[in-house]
This record gives C-alpha cells, structure tokens and sequence, in this order.
C-alpha cells in the first residue's frame, strides 16, 4: 500500500445517504480503493458548523453508525479503506489554526460553496466555525498528506484554497504538505424525485440506501414523469431531462434492453406512466437487495462498526501526530527547538 498515492474523501454525519450519493460518491469510492490508499473521513466537526445543538449533536452520533453500515453495505472494504471519525483525531484542530494564519477572511469568503450555505440556510451572522470550514477542510486533507481529493465540481473551490495552503505553508517553513489534486468525477447529478435538480434528505425528495421495499415503490409511484403527457397514448419524450423515472432507469436499469423497449414504446406513445414505474421498482430492487442484505448482516453486528471507526482512528492517528510534529518543527514552534534557543540565551 505504501506506494500507492492517498485519496481523502468523506461525509458530514447530518442523515443516512441516499441514491444521489451513491451515483455522486460511493460507486466511486468503492472502484477507488483498489487503487488507492484511501482515507475516508466521517466530518462530525464540520457537522457542528451549521448544526451545533445538543440534540443535533446527540443525532449525529447515530447517523454516524448508519453511514458506517451505508459505506459497508455498497462494498466500501475496511481492509482497503480507512474509515475514522474526525473527532477521533485533535491533531487536526491544531492544524486548522496553523493554517488560519495563513489565509485572510476575503480569501475564505470567496469560496463560492460557502456563500452558497449562508444564502441557502438563510444564516444572517455566520459562525467563526462555519468560516473556518474550508480551512478545517483543507486540515482534513493535509493532515494526511493526501494527494488526491476527489469532489463534486461545486467542491473543486475548496481544492485550491487547500493547494494554496500548502503553497504558503512550504514557502514560509519549508516543503511540508503536497499540494492536492482535485478528482473531479464526470456523474451526473441525480435529480429528486419530485423533479428538482437535486436529491436531497432536506428536500424530502430521496430514496435511501436503507429504505424498505415498501417504501421503495411508494416513492417511485411518487415519482415525476412528464407533466404534458395526461394519458398513455401520447407520444413523449424519454430522454427530456424532466423525465425523472427514466433518468433512474439509465442510473440503475441493469437491462439496458429493456431501456430502451421502454423509450421506445414511450416514444410511440404505446407505455404508460405506471408500468415504466413498476419496471423501475423491480429494476431498484434488483439493485438495492444485495445493499440490504449486507446492511442487515453489518447492523446484527454493532461491534463491528465500533471496532473499524477504532482500528480507523488507530492508523491515522500516528500520520496525523507525524504530520503536525513536523509542521511544528518547520515553524520552529517544537520541543526541541525550543530547547535550542534556549540553549543560546545568555
């Protein structure tokens, strides 16, 4: 593994994930960690930025063992990923203020995903802790000395004020930190299922990894098609971006065949809304059963989940201590050059 470049990736533990991060992340993640040194960060801190009550502190703590059973359920290896849990590793509080005397608060204020959270959540007076975010996720990232970052288009923002956090430490102290690439992967967004561009546990518009058949098919049945099409018999458009249910097809129809049948029959106007539905809850259930299976086996085994956030938080807590220990003695803020200029003093 020691050869093998470092991957940093993670998830603030606010829900259980749903579709939408499946396609958008942990398909990725899972191809990822053959052939990577993948380190992946469950951000409880950066949970506390825009959450920072006790009662959703409380939650946080069991939506952490179910995106611990999620991550197992679709494949993610603990063997070849790393799973810890951010708290579990102070070192990277200690970082983050180092690097805060390295950035100004117009640089952070520039990053567009952080102008978007305030404007989206409607927070009039943002927190020190919600400005600090990028710089605690740029910590995140360096504390492992992690090369690559693989993010959504709307993250590769926090990328570069992380590249430039390195740039500036290692030019003021001395090589120290690689400077990360962004891993931007070419998926699509998954858009809700009531049509709106974006699965989201906020919007009440996702299907979750977790979700019982049952309520599989009821959310399908739920599901937008194309407003403009009142019966049957009229011929539409498969392929219009508003379609949602034949967007899902192509995301998880394992019979492409059967795909296309049904473009085709919905171009002629010769399938209805219903039976591309019910095709589409078989085709969930196909995918979904296998997830479910190795969910259930994981969550008859809580132990399990406490034993890899430990032996998680046990390998990357001695890179973590090596990394800052030698930001410090770049700095020269270490034991031992104290002791040298105390050595000197009259």
């Amino acid at each position: 593994m020691g050869n093998k470049k470092r991957v940093l990736t993670g998830d603030r533990p606010t829900g259980p994930l749903h579709l939408g991060h499946y396609v958008g992340t942990l398909a990725n993640r899972v191809r990822l960690q053959d052939q990577y040194e993948v380190f992946l960060l469950i951000a409880d801190y950066h949970a506390l930025t825009t959450r920072p009550e006790k009662a959703d502190i409380l939650a946080s703590r069991e939506y952490i063992r179910e995106i611990v059973l999620d991550y197992l359920a679709v494949g993610i290896d603990p063997e070849k990923t790393t799973i810890y849990l951010q708290s579990d590793v102070p070192e990277v509080c200690e970082l983050t203020l180092l690097f805060s005397m390295l950035v100004t608060l117009p640089r952070v204020e520039r990053i567009p995903t952080l102008k978007d959270m305030i404007r989206d959540q409607k927070i009039e007076n943002p927190s020190m802790g919600l400005m600090l975010y990028p710089i605690l996720q740029a910590a995140d990232i360096l504390h492992v000395k992690a090369e690559i970052v693989p993010v959504g288009k709307d993250q590769e923002s926090h990328v570069e004020l992380c590249r430039e956090i390195a740039r500036r430490f290692n030019s003021l102290y001395g090589e120290v930190f690689p400077e990360p690439e962004a891993l931007i992967g070419d998926v699509p967004t998954l858009p809700g299922i009531d049509g709106r561009a974006k699965m989201s546990k906020s919007l009440g518009n996702a299907i979750f990894l977790s979700d019982p058949p049952e309520e599989v098919a009821r959310k399908v049945m739920q599901m937008f098609t194309d407003p403009t099409r009142i019966r049957p018999d009229i011929p539409a458009d498969p392929d219009a971006p508003h379609n949602v249910v034949f967007r899902y097809h192509e995301a998880f129809n394992d019979d492409k065949a059967e795909v296309e049948e049904l473009k085709a029959r919905y171009r002629q106007g010769k399938v209805g809304d219903v039976e591309v539905k019910r095709r589409l809850i078989a085709a969930l259930e196909r995918f979904l059963a296998p997830i479910r299976e190795r969910r259930a086996y994981y969550a008859a085994r809580p132990q399990l989940i406490d034993e890899i956030l430990a032996a998680g938080a046990a390998k990357v807590r001695p890179i973590s201590q090596a990394t800052l220990a030698e930001a410090r003695e770049a700095m020269g803020l270490s034991a031992r050059r104290l002791a040298e200029l105390k050595a000197r003093l009259p």
